[in-house]
């Protein structure tokens, strides 16, 4: 699984000598070492040691210019790695990190930082030779010390996911004048292990000498990535200025990318003023999420003569689940029967039709829009994967293919209710015929509970969900609260239902984990937000995490995607395979889209295009 970072972040790749990679192997013989300038989960990589560049960038694209992008809330703080605070800092352009990931790969890592890596085959250990090149920004070279103290750090005073993520790693020690050895914990197979340690991003251990890194900070940090923080004001913006002797400037990883002089972040109170201020000329990329908005919004002059390109890009990335998330950590919600019952009320049709304009599919899997995803009734090697625990599965598993309840769009979803009331009355539920109020023949309560949103726009999508509940005799207020409330209170699992994504990669594993397990249920900021403690699920976890190729991978997590499905954790939304996006007519991109979708650091500033933008802005009737 990628480490997900606002910026994607790219690779180097050096071939280093037979006798600088010998450093600190111990006993394990040259035959059972992998050595190389990257690491593919399963498989071979796509790149080779010699290549000049990514498939899907322009290595001759100019740099130049400045690009103006959105951000939502406030911030407080530059440092991103600490649970204190909100940061307004960028990780992916202010740090580089030991290995970079390829957009059009399943799961394959670079060297960046670390030049070339060797490892035993059976990847109980990896090593990184660093690349004597690369530096920070105040010219000192990264150093094996530094890796070291940044790992160590991380997992003693960052966010508790660093010590969830990086939990298997037993020790980190230098092995090298120039390179570093993780060895890992024994006890469990991880086969991308190597991989998520090449995503650790690199601090710089002198800067932080005399400085408590507990603490946030508004004092702009020291990087070694291809930007640095130039000027700031606190909730209102952050500018980046590209750095002009960055060292991995001409690097096969780099090239092509990373192309604005500066990029300018604006924070805005919500996504509506947001929308207009980008309407308004104020910044210049937007990714839209709002079916309404892209239906509806974007009629304007600037859109209408061309100012404003509004465009799909198709995509062949997992779509993850999104979903009213049941917070099952609740005596409410512990009841699979009543989660279940609550998603025949949600009419997605109707929404769809009424709300979407017809833009979504309903999400039936964990993984959509992947072959990960389960389908159909399980066999193979899928079914001898569930078969061993079949007697603590919930029989649907074998005789049932999972498929949210559906409806004709027309609002009257009567059928369903009424499927609803059933399931509830054998969970215990009884409707009072006189006052219509749903409450438990043991408590005699009514239920009732608070879903808790963030965004203002989520209200619409709700309101009618509130109102179908509302015929079963259950009260679902709806709060929206500011982001800083709302981050902790879902970091504290202080909620009964929040709406939530899970994105999800082409090769998953190791966050699963954090999703899904039941180490994380209890430890705060997590994202197993529903409160999932199955052994089951924690089984077949690691054994997807430990699967030996991209078969058994694909066969694991199809079985994990047909156990979640079952158990009833949400009341899943919807997806589309392509993403939305409206920029003001002023970049040139690639013309190859990866896999993963569009990557908008290699896009840059034509100037042909930006001055004749500019131009007819500053008068509408100019051509």
């Amino acid at each position: 699984m990628r480490y997900k970072n606002a910026t994607a972040v790219f690779l180097i790749a050096v071939i280093c000598t037979v006798a600088g990679m010998t450093a600190g192997l111990g006993a394990a013989s040259a035959a059972d070492m992998y050595r190389g300038h990257g690491i593919a989960m399963h498989g071979d990589l796509k790149y080779p040691a010699d290549f000049k560049h990514f498939d899907y960038v322009n290595p001759n694209a100019p740099k130049g210019g400045e690009v103006k992008l959105s951000a939502i809330g406030g911030f407080d703080s530059f440092n991103s790695f600490i649970v204190k605070g909100r940061s307004g800092a960028r990780q992916g352009l202010l740090y580089d990190t030991l290995m970079t990931s390829s957009a059009d790969e399943p799961f394959s890592m670079y060297g960046l930082i670390a030049e070339s890596v060797e490892m035993p085959t059976d990847r109980t250990s990896i090593t990184f030779h660093l690349n004597p090149a690369a530096r920070w920004h105040d010219g000192k070279p990264i150093s094996v010390e530094d890796v070291i103290w940044t790992f160590e750090t991380l997992v003693e005073k960052g966010r508790p996911f660093f010590r969830f993520y990086y939990g298997n790693i037993a020790k980190a020690e230098k092995v090298g004048p120039r390179s570093v050895k993780f060895s890992f914990k024994p006890d469990k197979v991880n086969r991308e292990l190597p991989l998520i340690v090449g995503q650790l991003p690199v601090l710089p251990k002198h800067y932080w000498k005399d400085r408590d890194f507990t603490q946030t900070t508004l004092e702009p940090p020291l990087g070694s990535g291809a930007y640095r923080i130039k000027s700031f004001e606190v909730n209102r913006y952050v500018e980046f200025e590209r750095v002009p002797d960055y060292w991995a400037a001409t690097h096969p990883t780099r090239i092509g990318q990373y192309n604005f002089d500066t990029i300018r972040y604006d924070f805005y109170r919500d996504q509506t003023v947001a929308l207009e201020a980008f309407k308004a000329g104020s910044y210049d990329f937007r990714s839209e999420n709002s079916a309404k908005n892209w239906a509806t919004a974007y009629d304007t002059p600037a859109v209408r003569d061309g100012l404003i390109a509004k465009k799909k890009f198709e995509h062949n990335r997992s779509t993850g689940m999104q979903g009213f998330v049941f917070n099952m950590r609740r005596d409410l919600f512990k009841d699979a029967r009543v989660r279940r019952a609550l998603n025949y009320a949600f009419d997605f049709e109707w929404s769809n039709r009424t709300l979407f304009y017809g833009q979504y599919a309903r999400s039936d899997s964990y993984f959509e829009n992947s072959e990960l995803a389960s389908n159909e009734l399980p066999t193979g090697g899928e079914l001898a994967v569930l078969e061993e625990y079949r007697d603590r599965l919930p029989a649907e598993v074998f005789t049932q293919t999972y498929a949210n309840p559906k409806n004709d769009g027309s609002g009257n979803i009567r059928a369903n209710l009424r499927i609803a009331n059933k399931i509830l009355r054998e969970a215990g539920w009884r409707v009072d015929p006189k006052t219509r109020i749903l409450t438990h023949e043991k408590t005699n309560k009514q239920m009732s509970f608070e879903l808790l949103l963030v965004s203002p726009l989520f209200e619409r999508i709700a309101l009618p969900f509130k109102q179908n509940l509302k015929r079963l005799g259950i009260d679902m207020r709806v709060r929206t609260v500011d982001t800083a409330q709302y981050q902790s209170r879902v970091d504290n699992y202080d909620f009964d239902m929040v709406v939530t994504t899970w994105g999800q990669s082409d090769s998953p594993g190791n966050e699963q984990r954090s999703f899904w397990g039941s180490s994380a249920a209890d430890r705060v900021g997590s994202r197993n937000l529903a409160g999932v403690k199955d052994p089951v699920v924690d089984d077949i976890i690691e054994k997807l995490i430990a699967a030996p190729d991209r078969e058994s991978l694909v066969t694991y997590t199809r079985a994990l995607d047909r156990v979640l499905l079952w158990q009833h954790l949400v009341v899943p939304h919807w997806h589309i395979p392509y993403d939305r996006l409206a920029f003001w007519d002023k970049f040139s991109r690639p013309s190859v889209t990866p896999r993963s979708g569009v990557q908008f650091m290699s896009w840059w500033i034509d100037s042909s295009k930006a001055a004749t933008t500019q131009r007819r802005q500053a008068d509408p009737a100019a051509k």
